[in-house]
């Protein structure tokens, strides 16, 4: 059996107008409540004139003028004169012949000044320079006088270090320098025991004495 609802009691038809009306009564009490706040704010006070309950005070403005500045006296140096002239009591009399006419000898020279041309460095000669007693003799010499750094032989430092040095016209040692390097203690030694070696038979070039470059091997090795 199939229910029949009666159109009269349906109250979906009136929503629209419920609506309506509760919208209405929301807006009118909103306008109630704005105009009811209003009459209650007073008035606002009227500053422009002088009745008014405000009390107030003028401060008046000032303009201060810096002091003024100033600059701090300035001292003049004080100057103090010293008596500089040297004063020579005993005076050096010395006596000129004026009237004299005896000409002024003239100092000619036959031929003009030498000037002194330091030998020349050869790095080639005919006969090289040569240690007294030959290559035996400098060996032994080695032997005695060359000393092995304490330092580099606790370190296990060895190697072959090359001197480079001049031997002079009369057999002397000048300009010793280290052409390669292996440590800097081997190289003092090796520098040190050039320098204090012996006179050398100097080198000869054209059946005369000349100054020659010499290059010289020192090997250090540990036994």
């Amino acid at each position: 059996m199939e229910l029949k609802k009666n159109s009269r009691v349906d109250l979906r038809k009136w929503s629209g107008t419920f609506f309506n009306l509760g919208l209405a009564m929301s807006v009118g009490a909103v306008l109630v409540a704005f105009e009811w706040k209003a009459k209650d704010v007073k008035p606002l006070l009227d500053l422009s004139n002088g009745a008014s309950e405000w009390e107030t005070e003028i401060i008046p403005i000032t303009i201060q003028t810096p002091p003024p500045v100033t600059p701090p006296a300035i001292v003049p140096p004080e100057i103090e004169v010293i008596d500089d002239d040297i004063v020579i009591d005993d005076m050096i009399a010395i006596d000129v012949d004026l009237s004299s006419t005896e000409p002024i000898p003239v100092i000619e020279l036959s031929e003009p000044p030498t000037k002194e041309v330091a030998d020349e460095i050869l790095d080639f000669t005919e006969v090289r320079a040569e240690f007294q007693g030959g290559m035996e003799a400098w060996y032994k010499y080695l032997r005695s006088n060359l000393s092995y750094p304490k330092q580099a032989q606790r370190l296990g430092v060895e190697g072959t270090v090359i001197v480079r040095f001049v031997v002079n016209t009369n057999g002397s040692i000048q300009d010793v320098e280290v052409a390669r390097s292996v440590d800097p203690s081997l190289d003092e030694a090796a520098m040190e025991v050039i320098l204090n070696s012996p006179a050398w038979k100097p080198a000869r070039h054209n059946g005369r004495a000349v100054r020659s470059r010499m290059t010289i091997p020192i090997k250090f090795k540990l036994n």
